[in-house]
């Protein structure tokens, strides 16, 4: 599979007029070459490809490596382009200019100073927001993890618990089921803190008639999961309620609404709308989703600004929610597979407002 995305990156050089690709960033070489060392690039032209690492992975990168000839740098990795003449005067090689940092960019530019390092990205973005069955599996799997941890969460919160102790359990859990590591530090938002959608977990202790946003996910062989949950601790405020009611419907009407080839702003209009009949427009501060694999937060973006469309076979969250400064929030979050027809809701975990 690996060597299809290398054949795919040669494919695509001529038609961003460049002689070669750098790839720097390190989730986007697993990808094309299935190494998973922290510290590497991939020089692609149109006849070959070559991953230079360090000596720390000496052993590790033929054993992983497939389409793509090794090559152990003796100084920094940089250096080995010029020194094994992988790079010709005049050439034209194409940068990941979302990842690759201005110092390195300096180094490049002084190391082969007669190369120009036009911008390439999205191209890796976008190759990989469509997914193939061997990479819907680890999605599913590290979604599955993810759906496991959050019934040991139901079992661990309770009151005088700090968010920062449940976010120890969440992090503990999700690495005992096998997840590579954790996709973000988990968010762990209590009462009035709800309110912050992207909120730290802090030394604040959950109250009775808190509500709880729980926000997490995991990295599986490369591939991340992404869950948003609420939960009440004693019977929450009827506001609460309400809003949750509110998010959960607009959910809803999003995930039925689903079509491959369909606007995502299109997309956006249809949770947000239903928000703002129920008066919480403005309280609805974010888009409504992304695209996820091997990011986090893939390129695609589920916003009434974007102009991009959904394809099948791409993983996207669908996440509404509103957020009351001082009072609360709720934003309910799952992980959905793009299908012919549709879509596929893969998180499990009930959506409801569970109160403990």
């Amino acid at each position: 599979m690996t060597r299809n995305r290398l054949q795919a990156v040669r494919r695509a050089l001529a038609a961003h007029h460049v002689d070669a690709f750098l790839v720097s960033e390190n989730s986007h070489i697993r990808y094309l070459t299935g190494f998973t060392g922290s510290n590497a690039v991939c020089f692609v032209t149109p006849r070959r490809a070559v991953l230079i690492t360090d000596g720390r992975y000496r052993s590790q990168a033929p054993a992983e490596v497939d389409g793509a000839t090794v090559v152990i740098a003796r100084q920094s990795l940089f250096a080995e382009l010029s020194e094994r003449h992988l790079v010709r005067p005049g050439m034209r090689v194409g940068v990941e200019e979302e990842h690759l940092s201005a110092a390195s960019l300096r180094t490049l530019r002084r190391l082969l100073p007669r190369c120009s390092f036009p911008a390439m990205s999205p191209l890796i973005e976008r190759m990989s927001a469509v997914k193939d069955a061997s990479e819907i599996r680890r999605i599913k799997r590290a979604v599955e993890i993810t759906d496991a941890v959050f019934a040991k969460v139901l079992i661990a919160i309770e009151p005088g618990l700090r968010e920062l102790d449940l976010a120890a359990e969440i992090s503990y859990w999700h690495r005992k089921y096998g997840a590579d590591s954790e996709a973000f530090d988990p968010i762990v938002a209590s009462g009035p803190r709800a309110a912050l959608p992207h909120a730290r977990a802090t030394t604040k202790k959950i109250r009775v008639g808190e509500v709880v946003v729980l926000d997490f996910g995991c990295r599986y062989q490369g591939y991340n999961s992404d869950m948003t949950r609420v939960v009440a601790l004693g019977r929450p405020s009827a506001e609460m309620q309400k809003i949750h009611g509110i998010v959960r419907e607009a959910q809803q009407r999003a995930i039925d609404a689903i079509r491959p080839g369909m606007e995502a702003r299109a997309l956006d209009a249809v949770a947000r709308t239903h928000i703002e009949k129920a008066g919480y427009g403005k309280f609805f501060v974010h888009s409504l989703g992304h695209g996820l694999g091997i990011h986090i937060h893939d390129s695609l973006r589920i916003s009434s600004l974007s102009s991009e469309l959904l394809h099948e076979h791409a993983v996207v969250t669908i996440e509404p929610g509103i957020y009351l400064p001082g009072k609360g929030g709720v934003r309910i979050e799952d992980d959905v597979l793009i299908t012919r027809g549709g879509c596929s809701v893969l998180t499990r975990s009930p959506r409801d407002l569970i109160v403990l």
